[in-house]
């Protein structure tokens, strides 16, 4: 049987009215049971506002609008910390907290004290993450029995290609020492599909894709205006179909291919209807470049830095790792090569939309 991703063209005057077709035609009654809490996966992947980075707030306050509308009754906005991202203050730059005082929505910061980590077995058999964690994978409890609705955006990743709905758990069910994983991120983010197959009752997502991102994902892109909004609940064939979009081959992407090869969905084109839009003819072209730090951090995962892999990320020197990219990301690039693109993208109608938000 296929996997359905509806897929729409859209715009700033319609784009909340958009997102409601686009679940509707994707048939999220049907994999979102109710009766049960959902948690809204958000992404923050950097703590500045940056086009095609982040959550979009017409993305939140569309997904929102319409659960409520549905008749979903418990939605839970909730995100994790990195060790180089700041999510209360993303929360702010990227005017979610509007959104969440819109809709009455109390976010949920899965790295305070009152959020319960617990050690989780899983019962299918792990490909990495029982060797990485070898005391246990920890979860939050939270996230058992509830509904899992993802919010990512269509961008390129310097680790794997792309980054959408099966990457965007990433950054929810594993603690801070997710980065003990980069070496082996396919495998583990294949491990987190299985560990969501048994925790969540159902599973959706809505990537944005108003503004894409092409270049060196998830900060330091490239963004263009693509006017696009995907939604399926197979996560693995919304993120193949956009994959397609920006000009991969899905099933040469390690992570596709394996959660395809092991019945975790559908990554190969043919095996998936896509309703609403004719994109049989789109391709953004994009291309994965890296960065002074994605260069530094492939070398210690993969290249000739691999014996220090230990010694540099995972002992108590480790925080120089997290103080270079602070310094490379934050100070450097964003306030000489990054401003300058956020003030021409403020400039646009889609930017008029996002100030409307803050």
């Amino acid at each position: 049987m296929k996997s359905r991703v509806a897929v729409l063209k859209t715009r700033p005057e319609t784009v909340l009215e958009d997102i409601e077709r686009c679940l509707i035609l994707a048939g999220v009654e049907r994999y979102l049971p109710r009766g049960v809490p959902t948690i809204l996966k958000i992404n923050i992947s950097w703590h500045f506002w940056y086009p095609a980075c982040s959550t979009t707030p017409w993305q939140l306050d569309g997904v929102a609008s319409t659960l409520y509308k549905l008749g979903y009754k418990d939605l839970i906005p909730a995100q994790n910390r990195t060790v180089v991202i700041n999510p209360k203050l993303g929360a702010e730059n990227n005017h979610l907290n509007s959104v969440m005082r819109k809709h009455k929505l109390k976010f949920i910061y899965l790295y305070e004290p009152e959020v319960k980590w617990i050690y989780y077995r899983p019962k299918a058999k792990m490909l990495v993450l029982d060797k990485i964690y070898k005391d246990g994978i920890q979860i939050p409890e939270l996230f058992i029995g509830k509904n899992a609705f993802h919010l990512p955006t269509l961008k390129t990743h310097v680790f794997t290609t792309m980054t959408g709905a099966m990457k965007n758990a990433f950054g929810g069910l594993l603690n801070d020492n997710r980065h003990w994983t980069h070496s082996v991120i396919h495998e583990a983010l294949v491990d987190l599909l299985q560990i969501q197959k048994e925790i969540h009752p159902g599973i959706f997502a809505l990537t944005d894709g108003t503004f894409a991102g092409n270049g060196a994902g998830p900060r330091l892109m490239k963004p263009e205006i693509k006017n696009y909004i995907l939604a399926s609940g197979d996560s693995v064939a919304i993120d193949a179909i956009a994959s397609k979009m920006m000009g991969f081959d899905p099933m040469a992407l390690k992570f596709l291919n394996l959660a395809h090869q092991m019945g975790l969905g559908k990554a190969k084109p043919e095996e998936i209807e896509v309703v609403g839009e004719d994109i049989s003819n789109v391709n953004f072209g994009f291309k994965v470049e890296d960065t002074f730090a994605s260069r530094g951090q492939k070398a210690i995962y993969w290249g000739f830095l691999k014996p220090f892999e230990h010694l540099l990320l995972r002992t108590p020197i480790v925080p120089w790792s997290y103080l270079a990219s602070r310094a490379y990301h934050d100070f450097y690039w964003y306030n000489v090569r990054g401003k300058p693109i956020v003030r021409k993208f403020l400039r646009t109608e889609w930017g008029r939309l996002f100030r409307s938000y803050g």
